[in-house]
């Protein structure tokens, strides 16, 4: 039933113009994934409503955009050149490689010191070889040549910008504790993916919040956090049911964290691999991780001050005393996101012994909220006014005008994308200046005058 409710998502994701394979002409490139016309709607969506909750209607977050090319010293000190692996099993015959930890789902009772024939492939039987480390950054060099003084990565995370920009932002802004730094932006990970759709990808988009704070507030304020982010799922429709918290336990936290917490989503996978605040762990149930809260200590700063020379210590003016701030990390995904968000909006009914499909996303990640249609395309008065109608209520929603079938169609079409209203010009139209508003969720249809239909989406979607 999970994999059926998978295949459904991802053959709409295709047929409707959310999501795309990454260059599909060329036979694809394995995890990699465009966002058509409806997916960039919904993605934008998203992310506008994040940075509205997070950053708009708070007084203690800033905003910020760190560049994604940073000084190889910043990676050294965070960690990620020394310790930032994974391990990973080449098949002697397929050449396809696998993490060890799925090649140990498999085989649980043998271990990596048993050497080469050990271990068989999870696809063509074959050998496997012995495991072998690789970092997860995207190597890349900066200049014209290509040597070690020119090396440069693609960040594995938008965090570290902001920990670097910790300074400029006490001079600049002056902000008290406790205060956080919030960003979206664009993160790469040459990791071993196990498929899933858009869930894990080499190259992914992130929202992260880093939130200072004094070292004995630190627990209060994780525990807000964790709250806050919860709730706003919830608040954006997701099913209650669909959602829960889990507590890292000690032996998975990473090295600097005191605590994480995941807010989780049910997802109709077989087996889940979840992404951890600091790794990986597989569990084959459907919960996987769509965010992390964690308590980082003082570890990120105190290490780039280390690697820099810089005093990157926050100076109290009430106690005149220096230390280093406790961090909070709320760090989402905007991809898991909008996959989590289709998942929980996509409903089958029976209407009329057909199955008609609704996404029923909440009107702020609708990414059409009107669509004009004309009855009859082939009458030029009609398709006229529907299209002055629609390029009206651009101003003010997102619309569009569809002629491209016949009215139960364009409905229908509707209904899969998510439009919470259809306005249809028809022959009475030209009579009586009124069109009718069918509503997305109840089906229900109702007539009004063409002056009054700003007026009434607008109470009814802003």
């Amino acid at each position: 039933m999970a994999e059926n409710l998978m295949d459904k998502i991802v053959s709409l994701c295709k047929r409707r113009g959310f999501i795309f394979q990454g260059s599909e002409i060329y036979g694809g490139l394995a995890n990699t994934w465009d966002y058509g016309p409806y997916g960039v709607e919904l993605k934008n969506n998203i992310k506008r409503a994040w940075w509205k909750a997070n950053v708009q209607e708070r007084n203690d977050i800033l905003g910020m955009d760190c560049a994604i090319l940073m000084h190889p010293g910043v990676w050294e000190a965070s960690g990620h050149v020394e310790n930032f692996f994974d391990e990973v099993m080449e098949c002697n015959k397929c050449k396809k490689r696998f993490k060890v930890e799925q090649v140990q789902q498999k085989y649980p009772s043998i271990t990596t010191g048993g050497g080469v024939g050990k271990w068989k492939c999870l696809e063509c039987d074959g050998e496997l070889g012995l495991p072998r480390k690789f970092n997860l950054m995207f190597k890349s060099s900066k200049g014209s040549l290509e040597d070690t003084s020119s090396l440069v990565y693609l960040r594995p995370e938008t965090a570290q910008g902001m920990f670097v920009n910790f300074l400029n932002i006490l001079d600049t802004k002056h902000p008290k504790l406790p205060f956080g730094l919030a960003q979206i932006g664009k993160a790469f990970r040459n990791e071993i993916t196990t498929g899933n759709f858009t869930f894990r990808t080499c190259e992914f988009e992130q929202m992260e919040i880093e939130y200072f704070v004094r070292p004995q507030d630190a627990d209060k304020k994780l525990a807000e956090w964790i709250e806050a982010r919860f709730n706003w799922y919830l608040d954006l429709g997701i099913k209650s049911q669909n959602l829960r918290k889990r507590q890292h336990g000690k032996d998975e936290l990473a090295h600097y964290a005191h605590a994480c917490t995941d807010i989780e989503y049910n997802f109709p996978f077989g087996t889940s691999t979840s992404l951890e605040c600091h790794g990986e762990s597989s569990r084959t149930v459907g919960w996987a991780e769509l965010e992390g809260i964690a308590n980082r200590s003082d570890f990120d700063l105190k290490q780039h001050a280390q690697y820099s020379g810089k005093d990157l210590q926050y100076f109290d003016d009430l106690k005149k005393e220096k230390f280093y701030p406790y961090i909070i990390e709320p760090s989402g995904g905007v991809d898991r996101a909008v996959l989590a968000f289709l998942i929980d909006a996509y409903h089958e009914e029976k209407v009329k012994e057909e199955t008609r499909v609704v996404l029923k996303l909440n009107k702020d990640l609708a990414p059409t909220k009107v669509a004009i249609l004309p009855l009859l395309r082939n009458r030029p008065e009609i398709a006229e006014l529907a299209k002055k109608i629609s390029q009206d209520l651009k101003k003010s929603f997102t619309a569009i005008y569809d002629d491209t079938g016949s009215i139960g169609k364009l409905y229908r079409r509707q209904d899969e994308v998510g439009t919470f209203y259809c306005v249809t010009v028809d022959v009475q139209t030209l009579e009586d200046k009124q069109v009718t508003v069918r509503d997305r969720d109840t089906m229900l249809q109702e007539r009004i005058g063409i002056d009054r239909v700003k007026d009434y989406l607008v109470e009814k979607l802003i």
